[in-house]
């Protein structure tokens, strides 16, 4: 079994939520639930931070509040920027999974290709998806790598092999995807799934790679399948737009400049990078099971999911909201 896997977050371990603020600095508190050692830090917290206090010479700081120091629900991340608990929080968007319709097209299968998850969502941001984010100012949006399936001891190279094993999932479309291919989804935090597939609660999860690390599910799985087009997970930074309006000018830009797309892409090479060392720890182990499904058996799970893509699409069309616009916009930002 993967007992661990090292990673440049872990010389972060010494956490940046204790670093002392200088006097007389105003001062800003992002809120996160994963620890420091999580790859959230190195690739988004840590540039974003050090990135503003720079641009004022540290009259802007960021005080970061991991592992849920500011209150321990994931779901409950953007409602804390809202109340005025955090000024920033970062979250997964399928936590909530009502409120970001438009916003979670890009984790379905077939929206994209390659490592481009946040040029479609931040390409389709202004337009179509800025309505999901009242009270809020958004700062990044990104995807993971490709999810995989990670799976507690059974071999999976159809979706014939998944009909009734339960399956873990991070909100409603990824749990869309694991009906389509007749599966049962239980949605639950990431953090919640090395005890229940250590229990046997469920039989497998649906996830991107990087997970298997941060969450030490190579201890308590044994097969990992990748090849099918299973979606990605999303991820948001927000600012309460009421601390945003506060700022003077000058630090408003200090925000701007350190945020956008140049951070999303930054959180999503972070991801992919670890996914990708992930992968090859789990290859080098002789006690975990990498599976590479054929051509032929990807085409079978890929046939489901492109059109349960197009269902989705549909569906939501036909409730008034503009999801094939937020589609089209999405793709064409992805060329």
């Amino acid at each position: 079994m993967l007992t661990g896997i090292s990673t440049r977050a872990a010389v972060l371990a010494t956490a940046l939520g204790f670093a002392a603020v200088p006097a007389g600095a105003e001062t800003l508190k992002l809120a996160h639930f994963v620890p420091t050692t999580h790859i959230l830090t190195a690739s988004v917290v840590e540039p974003f931070v050090n990135a503003v206090s720079a641009a004022t010479n540290g009259d802007l700081q960021i005080q970061v509040f991991p592992s849920g120091e500011l209150g321990a629900g994931p779901g409950e991340q953007y409602v804390r920027a809202l109340n005025g608990i955090a000024d920033i929080v970062w979250s997964v968007t399928g936590y909530t999974s009502t409120q970001f319709e438009r916003t979670m097209i890009a984790e379905l299968p077939g929206v994209f290709d390659g490592q481009n998850g946040a040029e479609v969502l931040h390409g389709a941001l202004a337009d179509h998806l800025a309505v999901e984010f009242p009270g809020t100012h958004p700062l990044a949006l990104w995807t993971a790598e490709p999810n995989i399936l990670i799976m507690r001891n059974r071999e999976i190279r159809s979706p014939e092999d998944l009909r009734g094993l339960r399956i873990r999932v991070a909100g409603a479309f990824p749990a869309m995807i694991v009906e389509a291919l007749g599966g049962t989804a239980v949605q639950m935090p990431a953090a919640e799934g090395y005890n229940a597939l250590q229990n046997g609660l469920i039989d497998g999860t649906l996830t991107g790679a990087s997970a298997v690390a941060d969450f030490r599910f190579g201890e308590v799985a044994d097969y990992f399948i990748l090849g099918p087009d299973l979606g990605h997970v999303g991820f948001y930074l927000t600012m309460s737009q009421a601390s945003y309006d506060a700022l003077s000018p000058e630090h408003q830009a200090a925000i701007d400049d350190a945020s956008g797309l140049a951070l999303a892409n930054s959180g999503e090479a972070g991801w992919n990078a670890h996914a990708d060392e992930t992968i090859a720890a789990l290859r080098a182990d002789p006690n975990e099971n990498v599976i590479d499904l054929r051509p032929e058996e990807i085409a079978a799970f890929d046939a489901i999911t492109v059109q349960l893509r197009d269902d989705v699409v549909a569906e939501m069309d036909g409730r008034g909201i503009d999801a094939s616009a937020t589609l089209a916009a999405m793709q064409s930002a992805s060329q």
